[in-house]
């Protein structure tokens, strides 16, 4: 597989908006079936960390204070990642926050998503639950540290993304794994995930 670039961002909110920002995000750099690379930051925004969060994730207001501002952190995470195609467990939360702090510094995201919640719900539904955490109990990864920091949650989702990457080549004997493939597996219906691998397979 090409590399890819696994991340996750820490929020206020479950969506971006006046009153909802990132106040961390974690890249991760994954090669050759390895992190090669790490990038992660506190963000500052202004906006206030509400008491739940706090306690969910550690990250404080005043942690965040002396945090670098968001833009600056956010202009070396796009560096950092460039245009690698880019992974994250229920990407549909990191997508938006990634596409709307990008908007804010008035860049714009040329690479898709994989989602690797989605791919395991297709490629490991014999796992207990599809939550990050429990996945890689499941599948005994490392455990990378504390869940809700962004680091430890991209680290365990690049760890996640090779373990379903091993799946797909030893027991469906795909060689040829792409970020296109992932793409494309995580859109296909449970039910005809079956069919889907065969094709892929003679593909």
């Amino acid at each position: 597989m090409e590399p890819i670039a696994v991340i996750d961002f820490e929020t206020t909110g479950m969506s971006p908006g006046q009153n909802c920002r990132a106040t961390e995000i974690a890249a991760v750099i994954v090669e050759d079936g390895r992190i090669v690379g790490r990038y992660q930051s506190l963000m500052k925004t202004g906006v206030w960390v509400p008491p739940f969060i706090e306690s969910l994730t550690g990250i404080s207001n005043a942690m965040l204070r002396n945090a670098p501002p968001a833009a600056e952190v956010m202009e070396a995470v796009a560096e950092f990642v460039g245009a690698i195609p880019l992974v994250a467990h229920n990407a549909s939360f990191d997508q938006k926050f990634w596409d709307a702090e990008l908007g804010l510094i008035k860049r714009q995201r040329v690479q898709s998503f994989a989602c690797s919640m989605l791919l395991a719900r297709r490629l490991l539904p014999q796992a207990p639950n599809h939550k990050l955490g429990t996945l890689n109990s499941w599948a005994r990864l490392p455990v990378t540290g504390k869940a809700h920091r962004a680091m430890a949650d991209a680290e365990m989702a690049a760890n996640l993304t090779l373990f379903m990457a091993g799946t797909l080549r030893e027991q469906h004997g795909i060689q040829s794994i792409s970020h296109n493939l992932l793409c494309r597996l995580q859109k296909v219906p449970a039910k005809k995930i079956s069919e889907a691998l065969q094709l892929a397979r003679h593909g």
